[in-house]
């Protein structure tokens, strides 16, 4: 999924952009309120990772306007203000959960999991396509007890399919999950990351809606 990761800490900004990366994340990092405002007003995030304390003013104003203008996306407080007034108050603002600084940056990625399963509709992590047995939290699929692997960008392509499974997703939908503002994008990506999972998965895995996009397909388990 694509996110939005607004801190103004180098050093801890560069470690949390690291390890979304690594989780199959597209990361965005804005390190003051003016420029998360306008990522937030060009691209649609799946989630937000906010810092309470930024150097043009504070990140639960920047929260409260984004619920007022009733903006559901989900978001994550990093702050080092550990009070639980503090947290309370960030909550109270719309936040979806709370991470105290310094965090396990393992602990971050669960938590990110668990926020985008919730908002997905799904809060168990297990999902069963056809003869398919998907572990969401371990980003995982098995087959019949076999292991399949996916790489982290084929797994962002997915997922997004996961996460939505009536849904049609077109081409530029994709294309914003898997690239950041400063990345070049490639005219066939998308075919080529939708042609390998077909290949791993089944071909009706994923179904393609000529001239529109592609969505979830509904493989049949194999009879016994």
């Amino acid at each position: 999924m694509r996110v939005l990761l607004i801190e103004d800490d180098p050093i801890l900004g560069a470690a949390v952009r690291d390890q979304i990366a690594a989780d199959g994340h597209t990361v965005d990092w804005a390190p003051r309120l003016d420029t998360a405002r306008d990522c937030a007003g060009t691209v649609t995030y799946e989630l937000i990772l906010l810092d309470l304390m930024l150097p043009d003013g504070k990140g639960i104003d920047f929260l409260k306007a984004r619920r007022a203008a009733r903006d559901a996306t989900p978001v994550i407080i990093l702050t080092a203000r550990d009070q639980i007034t503090d947290r309370i108050a960030g909550l109270n603002a719309g936040a979806d959960d709370y991470l105290v600084k310094p965090f396990d940056l393992s602990e971050l990625s669960a938590r990110i999991g668990a926020v985008a399963r919730r908002y997905a509709g799904n809060p168990n992590p297990l999902v069963e396509i056809g003869d398919l047995t998907i572990d969401l939290a371990e980003r995982s699929i098995r087959r019949a007890g076999e292991p399949i692997t996916l790489t982290a960008r084929e797994w962002v392509i997915f997922e997004a399919f996961l996460q939505r499974p009536r849904a049609l997703l077109s081409k530029a939908q994709m294309e914003e999950r898997l690239y950041s503002f400063d990345a070049e994008v490639e005219s066939n990506t998308i075919e080529v990351y939708i042609g390998r999972i077909r290949k791993k998965l089944g071909h009706d895995i994923i179904e393609t809606i000529r001239g529109l996009g592609y969505r979830l397909g509904q493989p049949r388990k194999p009879a016994p």
